[in-house]
């Protein structure tokens, strides 16, 4: 396997990280190393982005990626701020092999089989489930391991503490993404000990699954 996927699916958590402003990039970062997840997926939801993708991928303690990219551009401006991994919310054949042309990981979304069977024709090993919630949750992904069984899935969208047993116990799962632990209003208010505090606890249930 591919070793920033190897990082990525230690934790067995990816959280979904929307920073409103770059000062608050180092302040997060530092949080999820103290919450033992040295993991996050910057998402190019606002204008920050770039730059707390930069700000974080200089400290070189976090294994930080962009999320929500959906053009080949926005994957070139994210490697070249500093990100080691590339999630997109659908399949967009341009992103991957834009991505693996700069020698980047890319987990494209996927929802139905025939995105899976485009995703392993360009040599992908895993994809993005999104948004799991509302596509079936672990149920369809169960369905869709059936075919495709060497595919691992990191479903995203609608996952938090109450149901991550659903998916985190399925084989076919390496990982989830969420964003229960880095809430966006305890970003923007600076109560980063709180996301420490959510951190340590999503660790916890993840490894007690």
């Amino acid at each position: 396997m591919n070793q920033i996927l190897s990082l990525l699916f230690a934790s067995r958590l990816v959280p979904v990280v929307v920073i409103d402003d770059a000062k608050d990039a180092a302040p997060l970062a530092s949080a999820l190393v103290a919450g033992g997840l040295p993991v996050a997926e910057v998402t190019f939801r606002t204008s920050a982005a770039l730059e707390a993708i930069r700000a974080i991928a200089k400290r070189g303690d976090v294994l930080v990626g962009a999320g929500t990219v959906t053009s080949a551009d926005q994957v070139v401006s994210a490697v070249e701020a500093g990100a080691q991994f590339i999630v997109s919310p659908g399949f967009s054949r341009a992103v991957v092999e834009r991505a693996q042309a700069l020698g980047v990981y890319v987990l494209p979304g996927v929802i139905t089989a025939t995105e899976v069977m485009a995703a392993m024709e360009l040599g992908l090993a895993a994809v993005k489930f999104f948004p799991a919630g509302t596509s079936g949750g672990a149920a369809a992904i169960k369905a869709l391991s059936g075919p495709f069984p060497t595919m691992k899935f990191v479903p995203t969208g609608g996952v938090g503490p109450e149901n991550l047993n659903e998916y985190l116990m399925l084989p076919c799962v390496s990982a989830v993404g969420g964003s229960w632990m880095v809430p966006r209003d305890a970003i923007q208010g600076g109560h980063f000990e709180k996301i420490t505090s959510l951190c340590i606890d999503a660790v916890a249930l993840a490894k007690s699954i």
